[in-house]
């Protein structure tokens, strides 16, 4: 990793990021004396399990895929990090080794807080500590979703409703994740995804354009299989 520690370029992350945004200029500043910035190149490693984290690492820009592995060498996709987003913050309350694997998808730049310093200033300022609390309820959430999803539903059904989670907005879906990654993030492998994705075509409900482009053709019979499972 590449670090700048210059702090007017700390304190220009900090205030880009959500967690600290309930913090007055001067409480930002002193959230800068703790903090580095660096760059990490794409595909390079930030943390591996069994590592010993003590720092917070918060996106400034870029994207990050937080990762297992199983014994077998199997990728399992936990969750892409974007920019004010953060991680390694288990390591504020857990001194524990890592479980997980953390790696840039492209080039990132992130801010690099000193963990026993952060958890000083979570004192002095409880507004951080709720903050990385809430998006930690959020994540625990979303896990109970997926494992809820893979043991009492179909692929298909959990498949249809990742496109139309993801075509919320529009009818067009651009991943910005590999079909790999995609697969392994809902509990797939990636034949079965691309098995599924080629039916979902030929019942005309999607059309796929490339590798990561999908248009919704047919929401109402996208919307069915959700909710028949």
């Amino acid at each position: 990793m590449k670090c700048y520690c210059e702090h007017d370029k700390d304190a220009n992350c900090i205030t880009l990021v959500p967690i600290f945004h309930n913090l007055t200029a001067e409480e930002k500043w002193e959230v800068a004396q703790i903090t580095r910035q660096v760059i990490v190149e794409k595909g390079e490693e930030i943390y591996a399990m069994g590592d010993d984290v003590d720092s917070l690492f918060v996106i400034h820009s870029g994207r990050v895929k937080i990762y297992r592995l199983s014994d077998t060498g199997k990728e399992q996709l936990i969750r892409v990090l974007r920019a004010g987003d953060f991680l390694g913050e288990l390591a504020l309350f857990n001194h524990a080794p890592v479980n997980d694997f953390a790696e840039a998808l492209e080039e990132s730049s992130m801010c690099v807080i000193d963990g026993a310093a952060l958890k000083d200033l979570m004192g002095k300022y409880p507004s951080i500590a709720l903050k990385i609390l809430e998006e930690l309820s959020q994540r625990l959430a979303k896990t109970e979703q997926l494992l809820e999803d893979i043991s009492l539903h179909s692929v298909e059904r959990r498949l249809a409703g990742v496109l139309l989670d993801l075509s919320a907005e529009d009818n067009e879906i651009d991943l910005e994740i590999s079909k790999r990654d995609l697969a392994s993030q809902i509990g797939m492998t990636s034949e079965t995804l691309s098995r599924k994705l080629s039916s979902f075509q030929e019942l005309g409900f999607i059309e796929q354009i490339g590798q990561r482009r999908i248009l919704i053709k047919d929401r109402e019979g996208l919307e069915g299989v959700r909710e028949s499972g």
